[in-house]
């Protein structure tokens, strides 16, 4: 029979090294709003979008036909898509709706962390003046029992990591 002794310290200095360097999971993350009423944290079940894309100039340089220049220009930054299932009120909801249907754009911060097994951040994402641009819900289908899902995208200046 196999006897379990306490681990050593160099097993524990092991599965601390492990744990160092395993990836981290996509699926444990949290969303937080900096609305009026105050902070909000919001659960989603997706969020996309995290990117950034560094738009270039190309310059040709007269008598020079074997290549071009590209000139770094700026940063182009995607829409933040969050999903999640339907809610029908909320301090998330007011937000967008004032937005969308009566044009009070309140751009807000929104942080976006990748959390780990102690619901710690081990990355994190603040998103400045974020605003919706678009609000939708999923197909309704009576052959179906899939939950509505609202998607909202969101525009946003730029991010940083924190």
């Amino acid at each position: 029979m196999f006897e379990w002794y306490p681990l050593t310290i160099i097993g524990y200095l092991i599965i601390s090294i492990i744990m160092a360097i395993y990836p981290a999971v996509g699926f444990h993350f949290n969303v937080h709003f900096q609305l009026d009423g105050g902070p909000v944290n919001i659960g989603f079940q997706d969020v996309s979008g995290i990117g950034v894309d560094m738009e270039t100039e190309t310059i040709t340089e007269g008598g020079e036909n074997r290549f071009s220049y590209k000139l770094p220009v700026r940063a182009a930054y995607t829409n933040l898509v969050l999903k999640r299932a339907l809610i029908t009120s909320g301090d998330l909801i007011k937000w967008c709706n004032d937005a969308i249907e009566n044009l009070d754009i309140k751009p807000v911060s929104v942080v976006v962390s990748l959390l780990n097994e102690n619901h710690e951040p081990l990355k994190s994402y603040a998103f400045i003046n974020a605003y919706p641009l678009k609000w939708s819900v999923s197909n309704f289908n009576a052959e179906s029992n899939n939950l509505v899902i609202e998607t909202i995208e969101l525009y946003y200046q730029y991010f940083r990591t924190l």
